[in-house]
């Protein structure tokens, strides 16, 4: 059944345990989905209920009787050992040990079995003795009651002896009542498990097409996830040839255009410089000659007349003095110019080197798109192959006959559930008959235990203290009968009681300590699994019968726990050894096959230029622009300068100062006058030179910055673009054989990561056999040992009991009914004689009862 129906599920399994992967694992995970999987109903765990509480009593009673281990190694050996008809082979040394062995685990069920057989004995010959007796007036038979002191105490004692001993068999009753009762019940119940166990089972059936389909169908996942790679060959193998490289291209381009835009920057300030300089000469000029004409204009002001006054003569020294400082302070006219600098970077400028550098960027970063053109009809093989792949799958499913199989095995499976159901009314039938039997059993007991109620009821209640044993009532007298008569039961059915006893003690105690209990510790499998156990020619039975090859290790066990933890059948089975699945299907050949398409892969970059010889030119000409020969000294001397070389707000402040100490009059006003023209000075002439020189100062000190390092930094990026071109056209068929093989790796991971999900699947999900497990759950640990075995054990147990204690009822009750019971015959007292302490005999001093006139009728 299994070989066969899953001969479909060997298609990738096979592959991965047999061959190692010869790639790394891709670096994406596919989803494959769930394999469709429907929930069985079966449910293996059984609750007995409030009856547990007794079978957990009968496992404890069975474990004072038989308190040894399961005795592996003795039933292997009396399995493997041969017992012939000669009685020379039953005493051979071994033998006799082996037997003594068995007994000496058996002791217990022998010890107890021997008693209750010496109870069915003796108990109906007891009892034969014990009527015959009473029939001679013997053995309390006869009517007679001698009166006693402690009469009244020994009837009590009597009467709650036989009260409490009832009740014990009233209890021992119940529980077999309730094991009778409970074994009905759940074989009535046990049609809607095996119906659920057939279902669990027709699940496993028609689902496992329909996974085994899944699977299969998955392959479409791969093969499209492939293709999506393949499709996007540019981006990706286009793109990690791009990074391989774009660690040393990215940043000689960088570079170079970095370059371009400083001398863009050089130029800038070269124009700067150029622009300044020229606004200074022209400035300082102009402020030159109006600071000449302001110290002439002043120089005549303080001839005037008033400068000679005492109060103003020193104040006009004082100013007279400082005429002096009214004067520039830099000269820019010296400073040599920078024009032949800026024709060369214009000429370097007419080529525009960002826009070269920009090719260099687009030439790169069309790699993808590149490596997409030269691989198109690669792709397209690539492409057929795996399509080819998939016709095989698919073709292969067909050729399997597996919807035959299922057929084949969904009959079986239907019959079988047929024929169960045909014969469950004649299980039911049988368990009724046996319902019955057990039920008349009870009945038995309760019989006896009627007639000792009704016994101890009458005989109470009508008992009368103060009559005498010849003149009780006829309740009391009734009451004596009843026990009576159940003292008689007691001896026709006890023994019958105890011959069932005795056979379904040592039944069922036996199937619970040799198979249940080992089952549910699955020692039992490990018996099972004993090699050359169940045929002498097989080492494994179970390997030989489902794989043809008695030499793999299959193990019940191993196959119970598998299916138990619903596993998929494959791997319990181990069906990979009965085919080999590369003969029908060898992924490991198709991704060879993949892989050499993979490697044909030839990429050529040498179409990628960088910087042709015209951006490198520009460059060098940049380098020789001689904007190193700038005389950066000269130029800094001068704008480290102020302009004046007094601050001439500073100085038109003063001044104003000074005329304020003059007295009032044309001459502090003129001076004042002077004061306002130096201001308007300041403000229209030296600001704008200021402004001119900072500019300068920026431009000149960027130049003399930069213009040391531009060769450098020129031969730096010549350099780097040198060598990045270098790599591409020299490392480029090793870079795209490394990616390619990367590539191929990845591609080829997609296959072995399906086939590992199959395997996965096939092993975990796939045909789960947990329905096997159910039914031999079903069959031995629920039907067998909770149902049955359970139910029967607590019968003879409680019947058992009921059994032992009828005989303290039976002493107790012949005891008790002396005290209900009407006497024919009673002791007479006579209080004036003495010497014999009240004791007469009865033929001299006994009253006649006139009732019970005859000792014939009684016991």
């Amino acid at each position: 059944m299994a070989v066969e129906l899953l001969l479909l599920l060997l298609l990738c399994g096979s592959t991965v345990s047999e061959v190692q992967p010869l790639h790394k694992p891709p670096p994406g995970t596919l989803d494959f989905g769930f394999v469709p999987v429907k929930t069985y109903d079966t449910n293996t765990y059984h609750e007995p209920g409030p009856i547990g509480i007794l079978f957990r009593l009968v496992h404890a009673f069975l474990y004072l009787v038989q308190p040894n281990s399961f005795p592996q190694d003795l039933i292997k050996k009396l399995a493997q050992q041969t017992f012939g008809n000669v009685q020379d082979d039953y005493q051979k040394p071994e033998n006799v040990v082996l037997t003594l062995q068995a007994i000496y685990y058996e002791i217990g069920f022998i010890v107890s079995a021997a008693l209750g057989l010496l109870f069915v004995l003796l108990l109906p010959l007891v009892g034969l003795c014990f009527c015959m007796c009473r029939c001679c007036d013997n053995c309390g038979g006869e009517m007679h009651q001698r009166h006693k002191k402690n009469a009244d105490c020994r009837r009590g004692c009597f009467a709650t002896f036989l009260f409490v001993a009832s009740l014990i068999i009233s209890i021992g009753v119940l529980c077999a009542y309730a094991a009778n009762q409970h074994l009905t019940s759940q074989v009535r119940g046990a049609k809607n498990l095996v119906h659920s166990n057939f279902k669990d089972l027709r699940i496993f059936l028609n689902d496992t097409p329909g996974q085994i389909d899944y699977l299969v169908s998955q392959y479409n996942t791969t093969k499209n996830k492939a293709l999506s790679d393949l499709n996007n060959v540019g981006p990706l193998l286009g793109s990690r040839v791009q990074e391989r490289f774009a660690k040393e291209v990215r940043p000689a381009l960088d570079a170079a255009l970095m370059m371009a835009g400083a001398i863009r920057e050089t130029k800038e300030a070269l124009e700067n410089v150029s622009v300044s300089v020229e606004v200074l000469q022209e400035g300082t000029e102009r402020l030159h000659a109006n600071l000449t004409n302001v110290k002439i204009h002043l120089s005549n002001t303080l001839s005037d007349s008033a400068c000679s006054a005492a109060q103003a003569a020193s104040t006009c020294n004082v100013i007279r003095n400082s005429l002096d400082q009214l004067n520039i302070n830099a000269n820019f006219s010296g400073l040599p110019g920078v024009s032949t600098q800026l024709a060369k970077v214009n000429d370097v400028l007419k080529i525009d080197l960002s826009s070269l550098v920009q090719k260099g960027y687009a030439a790169f970063n069309d790699t993808p798109d590149l490596v997409l053109n030269q691989t198109r009809n690669i792709l397209s093989d690539i492409k057929n192959l795996l399509d080819l792949i998939g016709s095989n799958i698919t073709s292969f499913t067909k050729m399997l006959p597996v919807q035959k199989v299922l057929a084949d095995l969904t009959i079986y499976l239907t019959q079988s559930e047929a024929y169960v159901q045909d014969y469950f009314p004649v299980v039911e039938q049988y368990d009724f008959y046996r319902w019955l039997g057990c039920l008349i059993l009870c009945c038995m007991v309760i019989l006896i235990l009627v007639f000792y109620c009704l016994g101890l009821l009458c005989g109470t209640c009508g008992y009368d203290k103060h009559a005498s044993p010849t003149t009780r009532g006829c309740i009391s007298n009734t009451g004596g009968n009843f026990l009576m008569a159940g003292v008689g039961f007691s001896f026709l059915f006890s023994w019958v009681l105890m011959i069932i006893v005795v056979i379904t003690f040592v039944t069922g105690g036996n199937v619970e300590k040799l198979v249940c209990e080992p089952y549910e510790d699955r020692t039992l499998f490990k018996v099972l699994d004993t090699p050359y156990l169940l045929n002498q020619h097989w080492r494994s039975y179970l390997s030989a019968i489902v794989l043809k090859n008695p030499d793999i290790n299959l193990t019940f066990e191993k196959v119970y726990s598998d299916c138990k933890e619903n596993k998929g059948i494959y791997t319990t089975l181990h069906l990979e050894n009965l085919f080999n699945i590369n003969e029908f299907l060898n992924i490991s050949m198709y991704t060879e096959d993949v892989s050499l398409k993979i490697e044909h892969i030839n990429v050529n970059l040498s179409n990628i230029v960088l910087l042709d010889e015209i951006g490198k030119r520009n460059l060098l000409d940049f380098s020789s622009s001689g904007i190193d020969g700038i005389n950066f000294a000269a130029y800094l001397t001068e704008i480290n300068k102020s302009v004046t070389k007094v601050d001439l707000l500073s100085f038109a402040n003063d001044l104003e100062a000074r005329a304020d100490q003059l007295p009032k009059g044309a001459l502090e006003n003129a001076l004042k006058g002077h004061a306002n023209s130096i201001r308007m000075i300041h403000n229209q002439q030296v600001v704008p030179l200021e402004q001119a020189m900072s500019t300068l100062n920026q431009s000149i000190r960027l130049l003399q910055r930069t213009s040391s390092e531009f060769m450098i930094k020129v031969k730096n990026v010549i350099s780097a673009v040198d060598a990045a071109q270098l790599l591409i056209s020299n490392d480029a068929s090793l870079v795209i054989i490394q990616e390619t093989k990367k590539y191929m790796d990845m591609i080829i991971g997609y296959f072995e990561q399906y086939v590992e999900w199959v395997k996965e699947s096939i092993t975990m999900e796939v045909a789960a056999c947990k329905p096997i497990a159910n039914v031999i759950d079903t069959a031995v640990d629920i039907f067998l040992c909770s149902y049955v075995i359970d139910s029967v054990n607590t019968f003879w147990f409680g019947l058992g009991g009921c059994s032992i204690f009828l005989i303290p009822a039976v002493i107790c009750a012949v005891k008790l009914s002396k005290y209900y019971r009407r006497m024919d015959t009673e002791d007479v007292y006579d209080d004036m004689e003495n010497g014999n302490n009240g004791y007469h005999k009865e033929h001299l001093y006994g009253i006649h009862n006139p009732v019970m006139t005859s000792s014939v009728e009684q016991w």
